[in-house]
């Protein structure tokens, strides 16, 4: 596939190609299962699910040892059973410090008001024993519903209430673009902004498993805004990198169409601010 990015808009409605919004089929055809992906990617590909979240209790003390990305031992176990407790997803409990991992670690410091990082140290330690809430944006919305946090690059999924799955995610980039790709047995250039729009949705149909778009595989989407969907990555940077989706880490994205069911209320709100 080949990519271009252009000057804006005005460029792309003169180019005599698709303009698109969002990054996947508005309606369900010729999807496909693809085959599992075999080289290594970051954010815990193929990581195993883990239960919902329990409520938070007063945690033993923090280890305060300073890890890093691919340290081992009980440490780390203590972090990813804590992460796990609070909503977060940091995949099994293994006493390994990987990308799935590190994806949670993301999100608890975004909520927690500190710099994403990979290295856990005093601060992240001290919020693990005394951790925030995520904000809530939509003070009055429906027990059940996600909220998309474009500013901080989270999404909190609220079940009966509670902040059951707190996650990082990536949004559309705001960089205008085109791409040539072959769709339907010929090839078609698509247009696009690639952004993720404010405002209320709900979630609509739903893939398993590999989807291929215009734009690319989506793995177990779910659409909430027309060519919009929730869908696992093997990319989930610390910035919006999509073409208008909300990327998931693959091991949230395993675990949440068990947990979000169709017809929810799904609010973006916000913007991102580069640094």
């Amino acid at each position: 596939m080949r990519a271009r990015r252009l000057p804006g808009m005005a460029a792309l409605l003169t180019a005599g190609a698709v303009v698109l919004s969002g990054c996947g089929t508005q309606t369900p055809q010729r999807t496909h299962t693809s085959p599992a992906v075999t080289h290594t990617v970051p954010l815990g590909a193929g990581a195993q699910s883990v239960p919902a979240a329990a409520p938070a209790t007063a945690p033993d003390s923090a280890p305060r040892k300073t890890l890093k990305l691919g340290a081992k031992g009980k440490a780390v176990t203590w972090l990813q059973k804590r992460l796990t407790e609070l909503g977060y997803r940091p995949g099994k409990a293994d006493g390994r410090y990987g990308g799935t991992t590190l994806a949670a670690v993301w999100a608890f410091q975004k909520v927690n008001g500190i710099k994403p990082a990979s290295t856990i140290a005093k601060r992240t330690w001290e919020a693990l024993e005394a951790p925030k809430a995520p904000k809530v944006l939509v003070k009055n919305g429906k027990p059940t519903r996600a909220e998309v946090n474009l500013t901080k690059q989270i999404m909190v999924l609220y079940v009966d209430g509670e902040a059951t799955l707190i996650t990082h995610i990536s949004s559309g980039s705001g960089v205008p673009y085109c791409e040539t790709a072959v769709w339907q047995g010929k090839e078609q250039r698509f247009c696009g902004s690639a952004t993720t729009p404010t405002g209320d949705y709900r979630t609509t149909w739903r893939k398993s498993g590999w989807h291929r778009s215009y734009l690319g595989q989506l793995y177990n989407p779910i659409f909430f805004n027309g060519g919009i969907a929730f869908h696992g990555a093997l990319s989930v940077p610390l910035y919006p990198a999509s073409h208008g989706c909300v990327r998931l880490p693959m091991n949230v994205a395993q675990v949440l169409p068990g947990m979000l069911g169709k017809g929810v209320p799904v609010h973006v709100r916000g913007s991102f601010k580069r640094p």
